[in-house]
């Protein structure tokens, strides 16, 4: 099947931010260079700052100059790249803009086909969009998609708010909802694990799994948004959104045909069974943490509430761990066990998947080396998936030692697509599987609103409670001990072989 080429010109609301120098121009370029997208394609920078299109070509060559395919392409790219200051309350801004984009679309022949890329504060998501369908911006003969980054809101109350704001200008097909988890290669690949491999679907049940753990843990403090993390804190900024896609994805069910819409659909359906937790219920269910002094890389590092722009006495969590329960007919009774924080002892993103232990192992009391089986998959920084098994030892007898099956994708990651690239391509392609659909975000706000509003009525007077440098408080190992588990921390053989 020949790779298609869409036309069309983005236009990115925020162009002078950090988002688009880091990860959207260096995402497009690659696209570029791969020739995923033709010569006939425009980006529109806008944002207040008084920029030329010059000073904007500029920064855009820079911000892709450390890319190893970096070159002689770099200025004719940068040439699709035009500039308009921008006051997003202005409606002659959106005028102005409606002029450049229509001037655009003659000059790289491109029908109408506009992308509008929200990379800013999300107080300004509802405006935008509503000024972009009154001012005729999306009146034209191709289509117009709308590509919203997170927060999306900041609990159930304020996000439907804003999906009723956007929604009178954009219906849900056209809303793109970015979660770059979602664009990452092994999150992709857990649809292909379960779904593609009779081996692991037959056995993908509660009759044959004990449990399950996603671990996303961060060696990097707050750093410089130490505002706002002190409105999001862990169960926002993770939880919410990155970690409830991850479980969706491993407890969905098979889909009928691999479509946007029934693969959303499935998801649905296991956010629909997670069972609530009361407020009552929320310190059984879940452990919410926040570092302190320690010592990263033999040097020290300070507590959270030591970093820029946060409350000498923040109550914030920047860890946290939670036994989630899915009540239905394939999960009753196994637990999802998830954590995540920062200033953790790696940064590491990765899947456990622990099998039962066969209910008369003859091996079990006979090797002191026998292990369940463990399927691992490495989501980063590593890429791949390890099958933990037992075999026969070489020195003979009745005994077994721990084996790993293992693939790694490290070696192929210079021709791995970064999440961006991934997703940006997707939306210009018009397929929308790995975005968001608003049921999705309804439903994790929902379930998350519970914890979160028990948390800000109680003060958590043992903060900071865990080491810079540690894999969290003790009590999230409580919370896997009280059901005979434990964390697992697995890495690939070629990263172990090397220890």
């Amino acid at each position: 099947m020949a790779q298609q080429t869409p036309k069309s010109i983005i236009v990115i609301f925020g162009a002078t931010g950090d988002l688009a120098k880091r990860k959207l121009f260096p995402s497009i370029f690659r696209l570029y260079r791969e020739n995923k997208i033709s010569e006939d394609f425009a980006v529109v920078g806008v944002a207040r700052r008084e920029w030329s299109n010059e000073e904007f070509r500029g920064n855009v060559q820079k911000s892709i100059s450390n890319l190893p395919t970096f070159g002689k392409d770099a200025e004719k790219f940068a040439s699709h790249f035009h500039y308009l200051p921008f006051d997003v309350t202005n409606i002659e801004s959106y005028q102005n803009l409606n002029g450049l984009l229509s001037e655009l679309d003659e000059q790289y022949n491109v029908p109408g086909n506009r992308i509008f890329y929200l990379a800013m504060a999300p107080e300004f998501f509802g405006p935008i969009a509503s000024n972009l369908k009154q001012e005729g911006l999306t009146a034209t003969k191709g289509w117009s998609r709308l590509v919203i980054e997170k927060p999306f809101g900041h609990d159930y109350d304020s996000a439907e708010e804003l999906n009723e704001q956007i929604r009178h200008a954009f219906d849900e097909d056209q809303i793109y909802r970015i979660d770059h988890y979602l664009g990452k290669e092994m999150v992709q690949n857990i649809e292909v694990i379960r779904f593609a491999n009779s081996m692991f679907e037959a056995l993908w049940n509660n009759q044959y799994i004990s449990n399950i753990q996603i671990t996303s843990s961060e060696t990097l403090g707050v750093e410089d948004r130490g505002r706002y993390y002190e409105s999001s804190g862990a169960l926002l900024d993770m939880v919410q959104n990155h970690i409830m896609q991850v479980v969706a994805l491993l407890a969905m069910e098979p889909p009928i045909k691999l479509t946007p819409d029934e693969i959303r659909s499935e998801k649905v359906k296991v956010l629909r069974a997670l069972r609530s937790v009361t407020a009552e219920e929320v310190n059984d269910y879940f452990v919410r943490g926040q570092y302190g002094k320690g010592v990263m890389d033999g040097e020290e590092v300070i507590g959270y509430r030591e970093e820029n722009a946060v409350d000498p006495e923040s109550n914030t969590a920047t860890f946290v761990a939670g036994k989630l329960m899915i009540d239905n007919f394939r999960w009753a009774g196994v637990p999802f066990y998830i954590r995540t924080g920062k200033r953790m002892t790696e940064k590491s993103t990765e899947v456990v998947v622990q099998f039962k232990d066969l209910p008369m192992n003859l091996y079990r009391d006979k090797s002191a080396d026998l292990q369940p089986n463990l399927l691992v998959i490495h989501i980063q920084p590593d890429e791949g998936i390890t099958l933990h098994l037992n075999a026969k030892k070489e020195t003979g007898g009745a005994t077994s030692t721990p084996v790993k099956l293992d693939y790694n994708n490290s070696s192929d990651k210079m021709n791995t697509p970064e999440a961006y690239e991934r997703l940006i391509y997707d939306c210009m392609l018009g397929d929308a599987t790995n975005f968001t659909h608003w049921d999705e975000v309804a439903l994790s706000w929902k379930f998350v609103d519970t914890i979160s509003e028990a948390w800000s009525k109680e003060k958590a007077t043992n903060f900071p409670n865990y080491e810079s440098g540690s894999m969290g408080p003790k009590e999230s190992d409580k919370l896997l001990a009280e059901n005979g588990f434990h964390w697992w921390s697995v890495k690939p053989v070629a990263d172990s072989d090397s220890e």
